[in-house]
């Protein structure tokens, strides 16, 4: 699966860890697209927002996975382009029922309050999870007709 992912200063040492793991699991199976930040000084979390939310609206990439302190901000920011269901995961549970029950197409990791071994873990479950449909389908639809608001 070809993934796009970024980070702003207070996600970036979790994000170039995940980057490594994406690349070697399963043999590496997942291209990743990174892009940026590149370091951990101050930048603007919704410049990397968009940038993995084009990837993803474009067809660049086929799943997107932010990260910031809280992931919040980040959720925030890629809900604005059209097309994005980005989702805040603060555990494994939330990062499934995010793909399942929202369609949604990113993931927002809260940096500050997830080690890797969690992120880990809600990064699998969501690139795992496929969406259920049914009712579902139907909320989904729902969503995309308040982007025409």
């Amino acid at each position: 699966m070809k993934i796009a992912i970024g980070a702003d200063h207070a996600g970036y040492r979790l994000k170039a860890k995940l980057v490594s793991w994406l690349r070697s699991a399963g043999g590496g199976r997942h291209q990743v697209v990174d892009l940026g930040c590149g370091g951990v000084d101050s930048c603007d979390y919704p410049d990397l927002a968009a940038a993995v939310a084009r990837a993803v609206k474009g067809g660049k990439a086929s799943r997107g996975i932010l990260l910031c302190g809280t992931g919040i901000g980040m959720a925030m920011a890629a809900n604005k382009i059209h097309g994005i269901r980005a989702a805040v995961t603060w555990n494994p549970r939330t990062a499934a029922l995010a793909a399942e029950h929202n369609g949604a197409n990113v993931i927002c990791l809260p940096a500050r309050f997830a080690g890797i071994t969690k992120a880990q873990v809600m990064i699998r479950t969501f690139l795992s999870t496929p969406f259920g449909g049914g009712r579902h389908a139907r909320r989904l639809r729902k969503i995309k007709q308040l982007e025409k608001c």
